[in-house]
């Protein structure tokens, strides 16, 4: 299977937003969703829990020991060297989806959900982030943001499928869903203003992912009730409301262009994170 082809069957809304990256730049962002994808496609797997923990640990090694007879570990290490990235944050990204190899998950607070959330999602965001040239120490922890808004959008998506997994990241109701959307948005806020760190070039790409992703968090609260969000099936964003939410984000360009916001007026929700994780050793 092809990079692009990753991308367009399991991220329908990066593939979109991908489509306004630079070719060779979208390749490599590419190369990062293919590892990251390998690995969640063994957590996600029917397979029984001890099968994915033998599949997963092998990958692990594989990764550790450098294996280049595997395409996708190969790929990933040479981005690793070319963009200096923080061998912390691959190990952070792989603890996350290790932990939902188990045969029951239950996040009870919200220092659990933000820490899941920065392992499986915000690790990719501040990666993505140094693929793209961002350097900035304030504007990394703002792609680490965006990552987890995303991952936020997520569990709030997903409630129902999940906990016939066993799988239980929130509560079964409309009022922690929505609670969960309002988390995300604040996050979301926080990554818009850093977005102006993001070379020319591939800043309106983010913001388009940034609008898409956020808008399933925006569908979902209008179906105001658990009931309606049970009926709706899996939440998604059509292809007109894509185009829609690509215009606004023209909005969204012209805005940051005449906006600033000073680093330390950018407040980043990351104290409990940081209780467990210290952010600034990944940047």
């Amino acid at each position: 299977m092809s990079n692009k082809s990753y991308l367009s069957i399991y991220a329908k809304s990066f593939s979109w937003a991908g489509f306004f990256l630079p070719k060779e730049t979208l390749e490599k962002c590419s190369t990062l969703y293919d590892f990251c994808r390998v690995a969640d496609n063994i957590a996600d797997s029917d397979e029984k829990i001890e099968n994915k923990k033998k599949k997963f640990s092998h990958f692990e090694n594989d990764f550790n020991n450098k294996n280049f007879d595997n395409p996708i570990i190969k790929n990933m290490w040479e981005l690793i060297k070319e963009f200096n990235i923080s061998l912390k944050i691959v190990q952070d990204l792989l603890t996350g989806i290790k932990s939902d190899i188990n045969d029951k998950i239950i996040l009870s607070s919200k220092k659990d959900i933000l820490i899941y959330s920065y392992r499986v999602a915000g690790t990719v965001g501040l990666m993505m982030a140094k693929i793209l040239k961002v350097n900035k120490k304030s504007s990394l922890k703002s792609a680490i943001d965006l990552g987890i808004a995303m991952q936020l959008t997520n569990i709030s998506r997903d409630v129902i499928e999940d906990s016939k997994n066993n799988r239980s990241y929130i509560g079964k109701n409309f009022e922690e869903i929505s609670s969960t959307i309002n988390l995300a948005d604040n996050f979301y806020e926080n990554s818009f203003y850093s977005i102006k760190d993001i070379p020319i070039s591939f800043r309106f790409s983010i913001l388009v992912a940034r609008r898409v992703y956020r808008k399933i968090g925006h569908k979902i609260l209008n179906k105001k009730n658990l009931e309606n969000y049970q009926n709706s099936g899996k939440i998604y964003v059509s292809n007109t409301e894509k185009v829609l939410e690509t215009f606004f984000s023209i909005f969204d360009l012209i805005k940051l262009s005449f906006s600033y916001k000073k680093d330390d007026q950018i407040q980043h929700d990351h104290n409990l994170i940081n209780e467990e994780i210290n952010l600034d050793e990944r940047i």
